[in-house]
């Protein structure tokens, strides 16, 4: 690219994001008024019926995960994640307080399904805390939140991830942020090329449990590591990652980071990561088994890619890969066949600290000139990609290799389609893009801004999602639906994959402090210690009174004995700031201390019955 086209593509994205408001594309995303009707058809699901696919929307800071129809678009349930949620009592009993720790909140970005085979299961998902360097398994089962991993030693922002590999067996991490390691070092900013690390990591995850555990870390520059993709096929046992700042600049990154003509994708040999360790060759840092590549060749390869990339994706087959710069208004596509005889003929172009650089000429493929701000791109098994982009407000598809001589001389000729979104589209899903088979019938454009396309709420706006059927050999524009802040990246599953419980089996319950009959109940002392095994059932709590002391430590663990579906209780202290929600078949506990006299009434907050406002007791606090 020459030094003109880079500063044409710079003005026009820094035009973008200083004057978002005038950056509308020409067009209209609505149907014309005669296909208003099939649009509408295409996404309507009658009362009492369900929809095809789950679309499980990241949370952005948040910290949970929101959980839609598809085609309906309709908003079905919110899964706690990284921040108490009162709706469901998450982050108030004695288990989730826990796995939430020291923090109350987090900023999920990327959620990633669990896969057997190349292809989603249906068991787990996985996200990301960004601000706090975790990683949650969501199980599907009964989408709960059932574990959370962090913060992660030796890794700062974790933003590049949550990427599967093919049978699950690890959740692949990158570090946004580098810092002096190990963590807790000081140094000062103006050594950042120096003393600063990045990290990629191994989260390795238990076939049977889910548990996931740190299995091995790789020590990188300090480069800002941002989205990558795990491979299949061709490339299994391999992990790609983009990066920003290849110039590891620590300060006016708007401007010093963006200086090179390309910045570096990691190509990374997981399978010869996980080998290392197990021959010795890591060093431990924080507990945890680290690599340097410069000491254990072939475990990781830089390669050129695009200015300021913020995406890059392996195909269905595991061939292609893609990789685009918001800097550079083309997205390059890789071949991985060529990737791996120019590692095997060792065809680099120098290094970074000891790191191979993989010669560009010598694998691409091509650049496909998609548009304005490209960002991250979808397959839908059908050999189209699909590549948003920021700056024109629109989503592009074109055609996978292998392309003829004519598309090669002319790789414009590749690009099918071009549809206008409101506005400024940041991440795109396709079901099963990251998997070896595709649904390839909807695609879901992920928007930044919706500038009042919605009945005014205020200052503070919501996220527009438009839903684009992708099927037919014209992209339409089928729905527009709203989210709170901040969806980045989601997943798309079919309904069918999974077969969530509605009641937990009694049988299940192992909690040694459930009960299930009124006679079972009761309050019991030891010192200062009061506990309370509670029995939850419509319409009345067993025991209804508690009396205690000023100072006494009180336990309650309260079992919801129903084994009916939706029939979902919840216990509300009131001026305690507690509050629990307890499915069907659970028991939550939960823990405080009685600091100052009187009594408090404590209720149901969970509608369950006629009788539900019948469903309450009193807290007795003695002085």
């Amino acid at each position: 690219m020459t030094t003109r086209l880079t500063l044409f593509v710079c003005g026009s994205l820094t035009a973008a994001l200083l004057a978002t408001a005038g950056c509308n594309p020409p067009g209209a995303t609505t149907p014309a008024k005669g296909d208003t009707a099939s649009a509408a058809a295409k996404t309507y699901v009658a009362p009492g019926e369900k929809d095809e696919y789950y679309l499980f929307y990241s949370g952005g800071h948040s910290g949970q995960v929101y959980v839609a129809g598809l085609p309906s678009m309709r908003h079905i349930s919110t899964i706690p994640v990284f921040a108490p949620y009162p709706a469901t009592g998450y982050g108030f009993d004695e288990e989730s307080r826990a796995m939430l720790g020291r923090f109350t909140w987090g900023d999920v970005h990327h959620p990633g399904l669990s896969q057997t085979e190349g292809k989603y299961d249906g068991r787990w998902l996985f996200v990301n805390d960004n601000a706090n360097n975790r990683i949650a398994r969501v199980d599907l089962r009964d989408f709960k939140t059932r574990q959370i991993l962090g913060p992660i030693p030796n890794s700062s922002g974790n933003h590049g991830s949550s990427f599967v590999t093919e049978n699950s067996e690890y959740v692949l991490v990158a570090t946004r942020f580098s810092v002096p390691l190990p963590k807790g070092r000081y140094a000062d900013l103006s050594t950042y090329k120096t003393e600063f690390n990045g990290m990629v990591s191994g989260i390795k995850v238990n076939p049977t449990s889910g548990e996931m555990t740190v299995g091995w870390q790789i020590l990188t520059p300090p480069f800002n590591w941002d989205l990558g993709s795990t491979g299949k096929g061709p490339s299994s046992g391999w992990a790609f990652w983009t990066s920003y700042n290849s110039e590891m600049e620590h300060e006016t990154l708007e401007a010093t980071s963006t200086q090179g003509e390309r910045d570096y994708a990691a190509i990374v040999n997981w399978r010869a990561a996980e080998q290392a360790v197990k021959d010795g060759k890591a060093t431990m840092m924080d507990g945890v088994p680290v690599i340097d590549p410069a000491k254990v060749p072939g475990v990781l390869y830089f390669l050129p890619v695009p200015k300021s990339p913020h995406g890059i994706d392996t195909d269905p087959s595991g061939r292609w890969i893609a990789a685009s710069g918001k800097l550079q208004p083309v997205t390059s596509v890789f071949d991985f066949e060529k990737i791996k005889k120019a590692i095997a003929d060792k065809t680099f172009d120098g290094e970074v600290r000891g790191v191979p650089v993989i010669k560009h000429a010598a694998v691409i493929e091509g650049e496909v000139p998609v548009g304005l701000g490209p960002l991250h791109t979808q397959y839908d098994g059908k050999g189209n990609a699909y590549t948003s982009l920021y700056v024109e407000s629109a989503v592009a598809r074109w055609s996978l290799p292998p392309w003829n001589d004519a598309q090669k001389k002319d790789l414009n000729t590749v690009i099918s389609d071009k549809i206008p979104v409101h506005f400024n589209i940041g991440h795109l899903v396709i079901g099963g893009s990251d998997t070896k088979a595709p649904y390839g019938q909807y695609l879901v454009a992920m928007n930044k801004l919706s500038k009042g396309r919605h009945l005014s709420v205020g200052p503070s706006q919501p996220e527009s999602s438009q839903l684009i059927d992708i099927s037919g050999s014209k992209m339409t524009m089928l729905y527009e639906a709203y989210t709170e802040p901040e969806p980045h990246f989601a997943q798309i599953l079919k309904a069918d994959a999974i077969a969530p419980i509605e009641v937990y089996p009694k049988a299940e319950n192992t909690n040694p402090q459930a009960v299930w009959e009124a006679s079972q109940a009761g309050v019991t002392r030891s010192g200062n210690k009061v506990s309370v095994k509670m029995v939850a059932i419509r319409s009345r709590f067993v025991p209804d009174k508690i009396e205690v002391n000023v100072g006494d430590e009180i336990t309650i663990h309260v079992t919801n004995v129903e084994q009916t579906t939706d029939m979902i209780h919840g216990l509300g202290i009131v001026e305690h700031d507690m509050n629990v929600v307890v499915d069907p078949g659970e028991t939550k506990t939960v823990k405080f201390t009685a600091t100052r006299a009187g009594v408090f009434p404590f209720y149901c907050t969970n509608f369950c019955s006629a009788l539900h406002q019948e469903m309450q007791g009193y807290l007795a606090v003695k002085p």
